[in-house]
């Protein structure tokens, strides 16, 4: 992500200024366009870990179901898992720490409310909050997990619909935000006496800089237009 943006911020400078030295005053656009990068992966791997986490939790209640206590049931969640994904995915890890955590005689409502803190995904601690509630209540467990996991499992799958539809549109976003960029190379490479007004003189850079602004703002818009949380 940081040569990304190096990268973008490099050709932003030659396109629109010509010039190697407009490098620092676009520092800002870096650190935007980074920071845009960075939620972007931050987005994906939460998506990956709330789809795993609803294989989880589904994988659980179906243990409960079949007479396994709690603690058995993530151990046994745990096993199946693993035919399913790598040690290196996020779920699995977390139920190698849960499975360690009860080896350890840590009470399960706290080794799942130690997951919630380390995700920080809502659903986690919502289902967190749910389980723990549960247990030191003493009330229907399979049946207060059953209803809790339906309810998660369900705002998973509407959120992952969701991003299932915007995938287009995303990719769309994506082609129009380069093409500025491709006017603009277009141009100076092949009509330069008409760009070169635009390079070199105080109204030219005025202007290119007015240009820059608007695309940043549109981008933005763009970029806000496509978000959705559920």
């Amino acid at each position: 992500m940081i040569l990304k943006s190096f990268a973008v911020t490099g050709v932003t400078a030659w396109l629109y200024y010509r010039s190697a030295a407009a490098v620092p005053f676009l520092i800002p656009v870096w650190i935007w366009y980074y920071r845009n990068l960075e939620k972007e992966c931050i987005r994906k791997k939460e998506s990956q870990f709330l789809m795993q986490f609803k294989e989880m939790i589904q994988t659980i209640s179906s243990a409960l179901n079949t007479g396994y206590s709690i603690e058995n049931a993530v151990r046994e969640c745990q096993r199946e898992l693993r035919l399913m994904y790598s040690e290196k995915e996020p779920v699995t890890r977390e139920l190698n720490i849960l499975v360690r955590q009860l080896g350890m005689r840590i009470p399960i409502e706290q080794a799942i409310g130690e997951m919630a803190e380390r995700t920080g995904l809502e659903d986690v601690e919502n289902f967190a909050a749910v389980f723990i509630t549960a247990k030191r209540s003493g009330g229907d467990m399979i049946a207060i997990i059953r209803n809790t996991t339906e309810q998660i499992s369900g705002r998973i799958d509407v959120c992952r619909e969701i991003q299932t539809i915007l995938a287009a549109k995303r990719y769309e976003f994506k082609v129009m935000s380069v093409i500025p960029y491709l006017m603009i190379a277009y141009m100076s490479l092949s009509f330069p006496e008409f760009m070169d007004c635009l390079y070199g003189g105080a109204i030219g850079t005025g202007v290119m800089t007015v240009c820059l602004i608007i695309y940043i703002g549109a981008y933005y818009l763009g970029a806000r237009l496509i978000e959705i949380e559920v």
